[in-house]
C-alpha cells in the first residue's frame, strides 16, 4: 500500500504518495487515513513529517481532520478555500488588469460551454438571481447576487476543474466584482446597463447559443474592466 522513504523533504513525499493513491482509486473521498502511528510504521518517517504532510494536506483542502475520529479524504473539496494563490497574487502587488485577463479567459469560454450544458434548474437559478439584481436596492446585496451569478455559470459549464480554479482566485474574483461595481454605479445610468449585461448572459445561455453567450460575457467582462482602469 504505501513505500518506505529514505529521501530528503520527506514530508513532501509522504504528501506525493497519499496524492498518488487519491489519484489511482486507492483512496476515495470520504476515506479515513490511517493513524499516525500506522503510517509512520508503514512509510518509516518521523511522526514529525508525518505530521507536517498531514497539515500541508489540510491546507490545500485535500483532507480533513475530525476531532477525535482521525483524518479523512473531504468529501467535497471544491468547496475548500484555496486561499495561497490569492496570497501569492497581492504579495506580487498584482494589478485588477491581470484579474480580469484570467477572468476573460476563463468566463467567456465558461459561457459558451455553459450554454450547451446547463440543466432546466440552473436556468431557473439564474433568473432568481436576475430578478433579484432587478429588484433589490441594497447594492451590498447587489454584489453578492452578482457574485453568485458568475459562479453558477461555472458551474453550469459541468467542468470541475474550472469550478476549482474559480474557487482558488475566489477572494481576488470577489474583490474584483464589488470595486468594479462601486466605480461603475458612480454613475447613475449605468445600473440599468450592468443589469441588461447580465440580462443578455441569461438570454443567450436560456437559448443554448454558445456564441452569443461568450459574446455577452465579453462584452460584460470588457466593460468592467474599462471602469477598473479609470
Amino acid at each position: 500500500m504505501f513505500s518506505p522513504i529514505k529521501n530528503t523533504k520527506v514530508y513532501e513525499q509522504v504528501i506525493d504518495q497519499i496524492k498518488d493513491m487519491i489519484s489511482n482509486g486507492t483512496l476515495k473521498k470520504g476515506d479515513k487515513l490511517p493513524s499516525e502511528r500506522e503510517l509512520v510504521e508503514h512509510l518509516q518517517v518521523s511522526r514529525t513529517s508525518i505530521r507536517e504532510a498531514l497539515r500541508a494536506l489540510q491546507i490545500i483542502g485535500l483532507i480533513e481532520c475530525k476531532q477525535g475520529e482521525g483524518n479523512y479524504i473531504k468529501e467535497n473539496p471544491e468547496n475548500s478555500l484555496f486561499e495561497p494563490l490569492s496570497i501569492m497574487f497581492m504579495l506580487q502587488e498584482g494589478s485588477p488588469e491581470e484579474i480580469i485577463e484570467v477572468r476573460k479567459i476563463i468566463e467567456v469560454e465558461t459561457a459558451a460551454m455553459a450554454a450547451q450544458k446547463i440543466t432546466k434548474e440552473e436556468l431557473e437559478n439564474l433568473d432568481i438571481l436576475i430578478k433579484a439584481l432587478r429588484s433589490t436596492t441594497d447594492e451590498n446585496d447587489n454584489v453578492k447576487i452578482d457574485k453568485k451569478f458568475h459562479y453558477e455559470i461555472a458551474r453550469a459549464s459541468k467542468n470541475f476543474i474550472i469550478v476549482n480554479i474559480l474557487n482558488a482566485i475566489s477572494s481576488l474574483i470577489d474583490s474584483f466584482i464589488e470595486d468594479a461595481r462601486k466605480k461603475i454605479l458612480t454613475a447613475e445610468q449605468n445600473k440599468e446597463l450592468l443589469l441588461k449585461q447580465h440580462e443578455d448572459i441569461y438570454e443567450a445561455l436560456k437559448i443554448r447559443n454558445s456564441k452569443k453567450a461568450a459574446e455577452a460575457m465579453r462584452k460584460h467582462l470588457d466593460f468592467a474592466n474599462e471602469y477598473m482602469m479609470k
